[in-house]
């Protein structure tokens, strides 16, 4: 009785409480933004996205309470994947089809990578007391193929594989190649003049609301039907639909831009909890090793696409990275490296991956005697 009549009396304290709910969220957004003002700042590659991202995941690691608000990852994807979908005017679209069977090979390059990622992650995290091996077939192939986080831990639960280790394996490598490639790319001078231009189109308030509207309501009828990446595909489909038909409403600001970048990063700085990586360092480690060999993979067969397909060297390897599709997007539009054919090559990887997986270890490794000693207790 007396501690409800305190409350009663304490209208306060329901305040206090709903500023204890906000703070997480305020933290986060502060601390991204000032890491993206010092990248900007000391002129940094992809400031707006790599410094939240480093700044936020440094955070998380050191035991901060941090919250990215809801919807801000949705809504960063959308504004990127309006961005992006600017570049296929009529022409662009045409000359991009052209690549449709290397996309495909891309994506069975995509598989390869993930059969030899997760070989390799098995034969990393090593054997228990008995030989046999710690890491189970289902949990290491699906923690290496470069598709979707979430779309990869729902197919590894559904083979009794070990889902927390799939989602940070996947955010994990999405972080290395992320943070890697575009410091590599900008200190080793590679920066190209694209020749694909977005549409010349001024910027519109009006548009712009009703375009990235649009983009959310795209996004939303793709997540209500269960499709892989929907704030990203459903807005890049729409955007690109609209501007090949010549039907453009606004140009995307600048600032917009770097605010959605920041939203991309921060969302992927707060998956990575300190407990996770005091549990398993060693799987940390093997996913970094994996990540590399992943990386000499595609890069090979970027050199093959340079000889055959004539896309550019930087080009192939952005578009064949085992990254997520906004930023290794992102990272051609900054350093102006085809990013159409970039954005093309990411899409349809992402999608024969999230249709395929499930079928390919059916048939390659499923029926194998697996032999999973300690169930990955590291």
């Amino acid at each position: 009785m007396t501690a409800g009549r305190r409350s009663s009396a304490d209208p306060g304290g329901g305040r206090a409480r709903g500023a204890a709910r906000w703070r997480p969220i305020a933290t986060v957004l502060m601390l991204a933004a000032a890491a993206g003002a010092l990248f900007s700042w000391l002129r940094l590659p992809l400031p707006w996205m790599i410094g939240p991202l480093l700044a936020v995941a440094a955070g998380k690691s050191a035991g901060l309470a941090l919250e990215v608000p809801a919807g801000a990852r949705e809504g960063g994807q959308a504004v990127i994947a309006v961005a992006l979908g600017l570049y296929f005017t009529p022409a662009v679209s045409l000359e991009v089809a052209r690549y449709l069977p290397w996309m495909l090979a891309a994506g069975a390059v995509a598989f390869g990578v993930g059969l030899a990622g997760g070989a390799s992650l098995r034969r990393l995290m090593g054997q228990d007391a008995a030989g046999r091996p710690v890491l189970d077939r289902a949990t290491a192939f699906f923690a290496s193929v470069p598709g979707g986080a979430s779309e990869m831990a729902v197919l590894v639960e559904r083979y009794g594989g070990r889902v927390d280790l799939v989602a940070f394996a996947q955010s994990f490598r999405i972080l290395l190649v992320v943070v890697s490639v575009p410091f590599v790319y900008t200190y080793a001078g590679i920066h190209g003049v694209d020749v694909h231009r977005g549409v010349s189109v001024a910027v519109s308030g009006a548009g712009l609301a009703g375009q990235v509207a649009a983009a959310l309501a795209a996004g939303f009828v793709l997540a209500r039907l269960g499709a892989p990446n929907p704030y990203m595909l459903g807005p890049l489909a729409l955007t690109i639909a609209l501007t090949a038909s010549d039907v453009v409403f606004s140009a995307i600001p600048g600032w917009l831009s770097a605010a959605a970048q920041l939203c991309l990063g921060a969302a992927l700085g707060v998956k990575f909890e300190r407990d996770f990586l005091r549990r398993a360092p060693r799987f940390a480690a093997a996913v970094a090793a994996a990540t590399g060999g992943a990386m000499l993979l595609t890069s090979m067969f970027a050199v093959l696409l340079w000889h055959l397909a004539g896309i550019g060297l930087p080009t192939g390897v952005l578009a064949l990275a085992p990254g997520g599709i906004a930023e290794m997007c992102i990272t051609a539009k900054v350093l102006q490296l085809g990013v159409p054919v970039v954005t093309a090559f990411h899409v349809a990887r992402v999608v024969i991956l999230v249709l395929a997986s499930g079928a390919v270890y059916r048939i390659l490794l499923h029926r194998r005697a697996d032999g999973v000693g300690a169930t990955n207790r590291e």
